[in-house]
């Protein structure tokens, strides 16, 4: 398995192939984040399977178990900081406010 994603310096996000993701929320408990996390990977497992099987309405409702456990990592969703920092995720690194921070540590 890869290392872990390089993180922008105040943890909100994960930096994959120059574009930011939203980290999950560091404030969660552990045991929470790790039940959340199974119920992520359970719900990918389950799209996998349902495009296997070319099951349509499998997809769909595995797909909305995926946005469901993102939402509730804070991956997804409202924001999980609060001192009004806009939401970059799935911007390219290069246009946000942490190209050159990303850039001096690479």
């Amino acid at each position: 398995m890869s290392s872990s994603p390089l993180r922008t310096p105040d943890g909100r996000y994960i930096i994959v192939d120059g574009r930011l993701w939203r980290a999950s929320n560091p404030n969660l408990a552990a045991d929470v984040r790790d039940r959340l996390t199974r119920d992520l990977m359970a719900a990918r497992r389950a799209v996998r399977a349902a495009t296997l099987a070319e099951d349509a309405t499998a997809l769909r409702q595995a797909r909305t178990q995926v946005h469901a456990a993102k939402v509730a990592l804070g991956e997804r969703g409202p924001v999980w900081w609060d001192d009004g920092a806009p939401d970059l995720n799935r911007r390219l690194v290069r246009n946000t406010c942490y190209a050159e921070t990303v850039a001096s540590s690479s």
